[in-house]
């Protein structure tokens, strides 16, 4: 075969392999282009499918502990009263005549840095009747209020707490002689009153304690009386007649105070709109009464003396 001959068949070569050439790179070039494509979407569609994954996983952990934390935090119910009446108001005129006859206008609010959770007032009387002695009275009414809390309970359980406290309290009071208590019906929730003979310079005191609990508000009367100067003492069961009376009449100014008719039982009506936060500053400041047996003042003293 000539050399002529031999070139023109390899060029028939050549120009018979490149169409196939070029098929073959465009078809590489196709798969090359579709490669990223599926990997794009592969990608996409593994993304997509773990977002949902983790979203489904962060929103039901969510829900479980916005689901924990509502069960964490108990509920209380809230207390029935929400304030206190004034203390110096709590007896009426003629109460205070028969308790304090020659002290009605004496009246002394203790000191409270919110008084409508604590308050208290105080009275007291001297009947100097010369060379035949004086007859003293003192009377003390405290009220205390307490507002329901989801650390420390309702209202109604601190004050039944206290409650049970201040009746302790007044049972065992240093140096009382012939102490008794007795259930008190027809005032508050539960009342009870203590009485006892104390001893002191002045003379004998008779001592009486009325402590009452009326849904969260705890009412203590103390009232005593004693016979100064020669003066005979005051008989017992007429002071602990009239200091149940006071106190009854106390625990229905509470109701009073809070939009309640003064002879509406406890839990007739429905709450009042009570405060259900915490009330720390009240039950910090939870302390027992006045002293029970307070003696009469200096100038109280001079005046029965001079008899």
């Amino acid at each position: 075969m000539s050399e002529g001959t031999m070139q023109r068949a390899a060029q028939r070569d050549h120009r018979a392999q490149r169409p196939e050439r070029a098929r073959r790179l465009n078809r590489v070039v196709v798969c090359a282009a579709a490669v990223p494509v599926m990997l794009l979407a592969a990608a996409c569609s593994s993304n997509s499918g773990s977002g949902d994954d983790d979203g489904g996983k962060k929103t039901s952990a969510g829900d479980a502990t916005a689901s924990a934390s509502a069960s964490a935090s108990p509920t209380v119910q809230a207390a029935r009263y929400a304030k206190l009446p004034e203390a110096c108001k709590v007896l009426s005129g003629r109460t205070l005549g028969e308790l304090v006859p020659k002290g009605t206008k004496s009246a002394k609010e203790g000191t409270s840095s919110d008084v409508s959770s604590r308050a208290s007032c105080s009275w007291n009387s001297l009947d100097n009747n010369g060379v035949k002695g004086s007859q003293f009275r003192w009377l003390n009414v405290s009220l205390l209020r307490f507002s329901s809390d989801a650390n420390r309970g309702s209202g109604e359980e601190q004050a039944q707490q206290y409650y049970e406290k201040q009746v302790q309290d007044a049972k065992s009071v240093a140096g009382a002689k012939n102490t008794k208590s007795e259930p008190v019906s027809g005032t508050g929730d539960e009342a009870t009153a203590v009485r006892y003979d104390l001893k002191k310079k002045e003379g004998s005191f008779k001592q009486q304690t009325v402590v009452a609990r009326v849904e969260n508000v705890v009412v203590t009367l103390d009232y005593n009386g004693a016979g100064l100067a020669g003066d005979k003492s005051p008989d017992a069961d007429d002071l602990a007649t009239d200091a149940k009376s006071a106190a009854k009449e106390a625990v229905a100014a509470v109701a009073k105070a809070n939009g309640e008719g003064a002879a509406a039982s406890p839990g007739a009506s429905s709450p009042a709109s009570g405060s259900a936060s915490a009330s720390t500053s009240s039950s910090k400041s939870a302390s027992p009464s006045k002293s029970p047996s307070k003696s009469p003042s200096t100038s109280s003293s001079k005046a029965a003396s001079k008899g």
